[in-house]
């Protein structure tokens, strides 16, 4: 059956434990937003390059900029997607918390978990964004 009602203290302590994941949510979504405008500016830029056409010998040259576009692209992505993984398991985490207290059981073990794993992804997610933003400025584009 269902325990009693967690009390305000009970609650109280739960939200102060669950405001350090909500503040990462709040700057996973900033993070996620920067990539996001990233990945539309590569292609963008890379519909632009694809458009050009074969025979205009003035502008073909800029098509040698495509393979570095797709390697940024594939990189975004891969930051993307781990990204959401970690805001997954920050907003499991949060729920864990609550109905751990709601049902009074011992959830220290799986919040810790949960959060090694978003950490962990948080930390391939910003190594994916550090090689795209190397590539995108080490081989810049001389002819934008």
């Amino acid at each position: 059956m269902y325990p009693d009602t967690p009390s305000v203290s009970q609650l109280s302590h739960v939200i102060s434990l669950a405001a350090a994941p909500a503040f990462l949510l709040g700057a996973l979504a900033a993070f996620l937003a920067v990539l996001i405008v990233r990945l539309n500016r590569v292609i963008d830029r890379t519909i632009v390059l694809d458009a050009i056409s074969d025979d205009d010998t003035a502008k073909s040259r800029l098509k040698a900029d495509l393979p570095r576009l797709m390697r940024r692209t594939v990189m975004l992505n891969r930051a993307l997607f781990w990204a959401v993984i970690i805001s997954i398991t920050i907003t499991l985490l949060v729920i864990v918390a609550f109905a751990s207290a709601l049902f009074e059981i011992q959830h220290e073990r799986g919040v810790a978990i949960l959060f090694m794993v978003s950490l962990a992804a948080f930390i391939v997610s910003l190594v994916d964004f550090a090689r795209e933003v190397r590539i995108a400025l080490s081989e810049f584009d001389h002819y934008a």
